[in-house]
């Protein structure tokens, strides 16, 4: 096993005694994104990772993150190296600034080797729809299944063990889906507390910076190092950061753990729901109350029209600079319009194209009460509701997606009752603005699948050790394609 194999923390010890350089990281990391055969990176940062790891010669001990390699999702402002987010409006363009996480991860003296696919502009969830193609997910080799999107490059890269933590973004579900498909632990944190200085915004009272990692005391030793108040985003939170990783294997003794009776019934896949069932058993042993709650079905039933009709209408005003003159491929034209028709016809996806008629037709004067204003109202409810629950419980627990990782071939209707509340249900995190962490919880026909956890508002450090507690029931820490290939599962 080599050493890019470990955890962060296994990795950082190995460092420090001097058993691997920094720079020999980032060259076998580097040799591993270029065999990659999965579609997962836009571009590879090989110059100035190596030339940043050479200078990189004696080990920081307190600095867990000092000469660990990691990948960004391309849609994080990268000062001199091109960020597309992988679309074709913005081939070409290479920001003037770093992203405050990119920032904080240099001083950090990470070292970054690659730039991740997304789905483009990361609308969507399924991977398909960069500019680049489809990502696959590398616990198939047959590239039949997918890894969900819209942070589906991330995903593949710590999959693939070519990285040990990755940056991706999370406006609906698009780091805690593709966890649970890839057998990671996908820890988004309560809006606010990551700085999103540079990332380029989708839907701003949805979106939050959020990570990979192979384990979850790893996702606690990121979060370290990217939380906290940031002069350049007005929405972050100065609240003070804790350190998460002390104490996490506390336990849940005594703790309170909801479980929504609406989301478990809509799941029909009888080995997922029999590994989360083994899992509830198992953390009653360990001390927590295990209450089921109803949320309310129909309020369920609406959080996918919710989220379409304002993270779209949030899109469509975020994005209006894309319009061939202040940013994007440039086109003749006699008029403005003309311009910008051009620009948008050749540099968005269909999909894009539809999500901006939805958000635009939902802003539209004669339309705002009925779609965009009616939306936000619905928003409220569920916030309260999910709120409600947590004032009892200490924790939400739901499995994290109602199948594994679906065909690259199979066309999903989200809003069947198949799929409406079971694939859905994740957003709750986004509306309520609620940490959330996805765990891998076991496998199906070799093909992983994960369980969420959700609490309340800036109890991470707590969340990482309910978390912490299902891992240690599982076994399943520092889970990746090749355990499988080496035997190990």
């Amino acid at each position: 096993m080599s050493y890019l194999d470990l955890t962060i923390r296994e990795m950082h010890e190995a460092l420090v005694a001097k058993k691997v350089t920094p720079l020999e990281l980032a060259k076998e990391a580097i040799e591993r994104a270029k065999a990659d055969k999965n579609n997962a990176f836009e571009l590879i940062t090989e110059k100035e990772a190596l030339e940043f790891a050479a200078t990189l010669v004696e080990p920081e001990k307190d600095n867990l993150l000092w000469g660990i390699p990691y990948i960004a999702k391309d849609n994080f402002s990268t000062k001199g190296i091109e960020t597309t987010a992988s679309s074709n409006i913005l081939n070409g363009y290479v920001p003037l600034y770093d992203a405050t996480v990119i920032a904080k991860l240099k001083e950090k003296k990470a070292v970054m080797i690659a730039k991740s696919t997304l789905d483009e502009l990361a609308m969507g969830g399924t991977g398909t729809t960069g500019h680049k193609g489809v990502t696959y997910n590398p616990w198939d080799e047959t590239h039949t299944h997918l890894i969900g999107g819209s942070s589906c490059g991330s995903a593949a890269s710590v999959a693939a063990s070519i990285v040990p933590f990755a940056l991706g973004s999370d406006t609906g579900d698009s780091v805690r889906k593709p966890a649970a498909f890839a057998g990671l632990v996908g820890m988004k944190p309560t809006w606010g507390r990551i700085s999103r200085y540079g990332l380029f915004p989708f839907a701003p009272s949805l979106d939050h910076v959020a990570y990979f990692t192979r384990s979850v005391e790893d996702g606690a030793i990121v979060l370290d190092a990217l939380a906290g108040r940031d002069i350049h985003d007005s929405t972050s939170s100065s609240k003070p950061v804790e350190v998460y990783e002390e104490g996490i294997a506390s336990g849940v003794k005594g703790k309170k753990i909801a479980i929504i009776r609406e989301i478990v019934d809509s799941i029909t896949d009888h080995v997922i729901m029999g590994a989360f069932d083994k899992t509830l058993e198992a953390l009653k042993k360990e001390g927590a109350e295990i209450v089921y709650v109803d949320f309310g079905h129909d309020l369920l039933s609406s959080l996918y029209a919710t989220y379409i009709v304002i993270s779209s209408a949030e899109a469509t005003s975020n994005d209006a600079n894309l319009d061939g003159i202040k940013f994007g491929p440039y086109f003749s034209g006699k008029t403005y319009q003309d311009v910008m028709i051009q620009a948008r016809t050749k540099g968005f996806s269909e999909l894009i194209k539809r999500r901006f008629v939805i958000g635009s037709f939902s802003l539209m004067r004669e339309n705002q009460d009925v779609l965009f204003r009616r939306a936000q109202k619905n928003r409220a409810k569920i916030v309260m509701k999910t709120n409600e629950i947590l004032k009892d419980c200490d924790y939400i627990y739901v499995p994290a997606a109602p199948t594994v990782a679906p065909l690259a071939s199979a066309s999903t209707d989200k809003l069947s009752d198949e799929y409406l509340i079971a694939d859905n249900h994740l957003s709750l995190g986004n509306f309520a603005g609620l940490p959330s962490i996805t765990i891998p919880l076991g496998l199906e026909n070799g093909l992983p699948f994960g369980a969420n956890l959700m609490g309340r508002a800036f109890e991470e450090k707590a969340l990482f050790q309910a978390a912490e507690a299902v891992e240690q029931i599982t076994g399943l820490n520092n889970l990746s394609v090749l355990n499988k290939k080496e035997g190990n599962l």
